[in-house]
This record gives structure tokens, C-alpha cells and sequence, in this order.
């Protein structure tokens, strides 16, 4: 553990020494997001602890997480009396995910808590999830360029048929007939949820050419860059319904959970390329094994369970279904931006304002 802590000049003994504010980081970071946390007050005490709780996430998440996201064979640091002395003197935690599921219960000094990935919805095992502490996230300011290259890479590797490639090599015999490829200019596409990710999405589809429609949780603002238009999610099923791509790029919360069933998946047309970069729990997955087949393509970067075990066999298994570890938001180019969010959040904190990308746990996000 390396603590960075300011040089603090003596107080007027007039005056009460300034509380420290204990920043606890559970994420790596860079000399210059060092520098930039620390430089936010003077009461500012900075320790880095990334690693220390691998052995707890492995123990509580499970095996299939923790091979998933934690480096090969990691155990953590320390005893549990030292990891509990860390989360013990904690004001404010920077984490990533997954994070130690009872951290509300052994930080009793604990005002807010900032995670860098962007869904809430990582949270819903942890004891943060509706408690009285502040948590915010890193919502429309993750990797959404690299997502959505992912998400117009799937568009275009279904359209052109690339997907059928590796079989044909494996069967060792090209099959020229079978291959009916589209063109996305002058396509439409649906982009379920216009937030940060959406619009980055609806930005390089309209540069390809495309029509881009989409919806969001209240319609009325601006129309984003890009988009031709954009409603509210009662126009769902008709903005699918003249959509042959569409992209799901929404939160997960309690009104999004199984949006894509069966009304959606009828709505849209036969031949529709489907993605999914959000949460897999967003599409109702018995009702898609159902379309499969009326269905060009479908992408899904997040399934039900993923936290839990390998996908269903009945989309594993399709020709037309690519699945891959949630891994659209990687890229060999990290934004800054989740460390920039977090260091105007401290200043803010210290300085009695609110918070921005605070979770609202009755919207879910």
C-alpha cells in the first residue's frame, strides 16, 4: 500500500485543524490522476489500494467473475484487519468493478463512493446499492467511442455476411450463393437508448449514411447530432418497426428490463441486425431464441447471468448470434474522462456542492 498524503502548513492556533478528507482508490492510477486528486484541497489524503480485495471479490462474486476481471491468480494483500483498517478510515472510495460486496458495513465514515464504469447496475450485489451513502458513475463518460466502433463493426461484418467466413473454412468449401450482403448508407437504424453511448453510436452511423432514430427515457430535448429524430419510449415499437439495425445502448432499471421481448422483436423487420452493448437482462432472451431465425444477425456483447456463467447454448450456438465477454469498451486508447469526473466531484464534495452522476436509486441509475 503507498498512502500520498499533502504537506499541510500548521493551523492559526486560533482556528480547528482541518479534517482530512481520506480518499480510498481500489483502481490503479496514473502519476497525473495522482497529482490531480491530491491537488484538490490540501485535507486531501490519498491511498492506493488496488488489488488489496481480490481474495474478497473471488470468495463473494464467485469464480466466473473473478477469472473474468481479476488478473490470473489474484489473491489480494493484507489481513483482514488491515483491509478492514483501510475501508474503516475511508471518506470518499474511487472504485472499478467488482468491488467488495459489504462495503457500506465496514466503512463507517464512508460519504461517497465514485465507481468508473458507467452502469449502476454493477451495484446491485453490493451493500451500496439503495443505502444512505452517495454513489455516482462514470454514466456517458466511459469508452463510449470504442463502444460504439464495436457496435457499427458488428452492423457491418452481419451486413456484408462476414460471419459466415470461419464456418465455410471449417467445412473447407466456399458456399458464393449463400451470401446476401446489405448496404448500410440509406439504412435506418434504432438506437435504443440516446444517452453517451447512443449518441456516439448515432454519430458514426449517420457518418456511414444512415437514417438514425432512437428513443430515450424523456423525449423533448434537443435532437442529438446525427439523429433524425428521437422519441420517448412509447414509440418504441414503431421507430423498430422501420429500423433493419438497431442498437440497444440503454440503462437497465426496472422499466427497461426485458424492453426487447416479443411485442419489440415482431416489430422489427425480418432481416434486422440486433446489438446489444448494455445489459443482457434489457432483452428477453426465450423471445429472441424464438426470432432467431427471421433475424440477420445479432451481436451481443452482455447476456443474463453473465456475472454467473457461460451464455445459453441456444444462442452460443447460432450461426447468426456473436457473443463476446463484454469487452466493446476496450480499446488500446482509455479515456481520461471517469478520473476528470471524479476529481470535479471531490471539489465539489469539499466545497458542499452537489455531485454530478449521482445514482438515483429509485430511477435505478
Amino acid at each position: 500500500m503507498r498512502t500520498y498524503t499533502l504537506a499541510v502548513s500548521d493551523p492559526p492556533s486560533s482556528e480547528p485543524a482541518a479534517q482530512p478528507v481520506r480518499v480510498l482508490s481500489l483502481v490503479p492510477l496514473a502519476t497525473e490522476a495522482r497529482r490531480a486528486i491530491e491537488a484538490v484541497d490540501d485535507r486531501v489524503v490519498l491511498t492506493l489500494a488496488p488489488g488489496w480485495f481480490d481474495g474478497e471479490i473471488r470468495a463473494t462474486w464467485g469464480d466466473y467473475v473473478a477469472d473474468s476481471y481479476l488478473p490470473a491468480g489474484a489473491a489480494g494483500h493484507g489481513t483482514r484487519d488491515e483491509r478492514d483498517a483501510l475501508l474503516a478510515e475511508a471518506d470518499v472510495i474511487l472504485a472499478g468493478f467488482p468491488v467488495p460486496v459489504d462495503l457500506r458495513a465496514r466503512a463507517p465514515r464512508l460519504r461517497w463512493v465514485h465507481q468508473t464504469p458507467a452502469g449502476a447496475s454493477n451495484l446491485h450485489r453490493c451493500d451500496l446499492w439503495g443505502s444512505d451513502i452517495t454513489v455516482s458513475t462514470s454514466r456517458g463518460l466511459g469508452n463510449t467511442l470504442a463502444i460504439a466502433e464495436y457496435v457499427v463493426a458488428t452492423f457491418l461484418s452481419f451486413a456484408r455476411e462476414l460471419h459466415r467466413a470461419p464456418a465455410e473454412r471449417s467445412a473447407g468449401a466456399f458456399d458464393r450463393f449463400a451470401y446476401r450482403p446489405v448496404q448500410l448508407a440509406a439504412k435506418t437504424v434504432c438506437v435504443v437508448g440516446a444517452g453517451g453511448i447512443g449518441q456516439e453510436v448515432g454519430r458514426l452511423c449517420a457518418a456511414l449514411g444512415m437514417h438514425v432514430v432512437g428513443t430515450r427515457s424523456s423525449a423533448g430535448a434537443s435532437v442529438p447530432d446525427g439523429f433524425d429524430h428521437v422519441g420517448g419510449p412509447e414509440e418504441l415499437p414503431a421507430l423498430l418497426a422501420r429500423s433493419t439495425f438497431v442498437a440497444v445502448c440503454c440503462q437497465w432499471t426496472p422499466q427497461t428490463h426485458g424492453l426487447i421481448g416479443t411485442e419489440a422483436l415482431a416489430a422489427m423487420p425480418d432481416g434486422t441486425v440486433l446489438v446489444n452493448v448494455a445489459r443482457g437482462e434489457i432483452i428477453d432472451e426465450a423471445a429472441l431464441v424464438g426470432a432467431l431465425d427471421r433475424l440477420r444477425g445479432v451481436a451481443l456483447d452482455v447476456y443474463v447471468g453473465e456475472f454467473d456463467h457461460a451464455p445459453p447454448q441456444a444462442l452460443w450456438s447460432h450461426p447468426n448470434v456473436l457473443i463476446t465477454p463484454h469487452v466493446s469498451g476496450g480499446a488500446d486508447v482509455r479515456p481520461g474522462r471517469p478520473v476528470e469526473l471524479f476529481v470535479r466531484n471531490l471539489e465539489a464534495l469539499v466545497e458542499g456542492r452537489p455531485l454530478d452522476n449521482v445514482i438515483d436509486w429509485d430511477r435505478g441509475y
